[in-house]
């Protein structure tokens, strides 16, 4: 299936939306980095901001937790690094919560 043609208008604009989305999820990983937003509200969300977030990405960016803690963590709770939110099913949510407690 080919791309579709989009004129320089249309380019732009698919531009400047990529750009917010991206900005948004930024601010979010940096919140839940400084503790203003905690893990069980980022994972009540349900928009697409939220749900292409890569589960890999999410721990990294709570408080304490580095590049190899994340990947222990991933293979502790059994979820793929390339898993995004909105790929979670109930049972790997709930233990996603359960491995931070005080995030909850």
């Amino acid at each position: 299936m080919a791309m579709p043609e989009l004129t320089p208008a249309q380019r732009a604009e698919a531009r400047r939306k990529a750009a917010a989305v991206r900005k948004e999820r930024s601010e979010l990983m940096t919140a839940l980095k400084t503790g203003d937003l905690n893990l069980a509200s980022l994972l009540e969300r349900d928009d697409a901001v939220v749900g292409r977030i890569r589960i890999r990405r999410l721990i990294e960016s709570l408080p304490g937790i580095g590049s190899v803690r994340a990947e222990r963590l991933l293979a502790k709770l059994d979820i793929s690094e390339t898993r995004r939110i909105q790929g979670l099913g109930p049972n790997q949510r709930a233990r996603l919560l359960a491995l931070s407690p005080h995030q909850a």
